[in-house]
């Protein structure tokens, strides 16, 4: 037990009963209390981009790349095979990524990394998308061996390679209209 000389503090101790209370303490806290960050707090689904000409250019790339790509696996002999594996690896790709930047743009969370130059990361994508499907597709159209799989896999790749031609388009007046960097761009219709 401490006498009343050490509860009060002495020789520039602070005293028990203002570390109990607070009252006066030295101890106070200097900086900011830090909070914890809710990274994916903010998620919400954008309608708003799902209805936009950006946003159903995206869902119909994502549903026709897949559609390409069940048609292309249906395929069960080919000879010579490497027009099939070059159009499956771009349709799958394709998928994923073009998938992907749906989820991104239609979760928000583009705007959670505002690094991202995204509208480039946008156009680079369907550009290249666009390329590599049209060269997947006339390369499948040279080789196929007019089974029913290989000529819808070689109609969808043209279908998906239209829509992609046009997102690119829209995407590069889009792009030429900002500054490039813009992410609230992404919900023009």
């Amino acid at each position: 037990m401490r006498n009343s000389e050490e509860a009060e503090g002495f020789h520039g101790e602070a005293s028990n009963t203002s570390m109990i209370s607070g009252a006066s303490s030295p101890y106070q806290p200097t900086t900011e209390p830090v909070h914890s960050r809710n990274v994916l707090g903010g998620i919400r689904c954008d309608f708003e981009y799902l209805k936009s000409h950006f946003g159903i250019l995206k869902a119909v790339e994502v549903a026709l790349a897949l559609i390409a790509f069940i048609c292309i696996e249906t395929i069960m002999l080919c000879l010579p095979c490497g027009g099939v594996y070059f159009f499956e690896f771009v349709s799958c790709s394709a998928f994923v990524v073009t998938g992907v930047l749906l989820l991104i743009f239609s979760l928000s969370l583009h705007t959670k990394v505002p690094h991202v130059n995204w509208s480039l990361t946008d156009l680079v994508n369907t550009a290249a998308s666009t390329v590599f499907f049209f060269l997947a597709s006339v390369v499948l159209a040279a080789l196929n061996h007019k089974s029913g799989a290989e000529i819808a896999a070689v109609v969808f790749g043209f279908l998906v390679t239209c829509v992609y031609a046009v997102n690119t388009f829209l995407a590069v007046k889009r792009w030429r209209m900002g500054d490039g960097r813009s992410v609230a761009v992404q919900t023009m219709t």
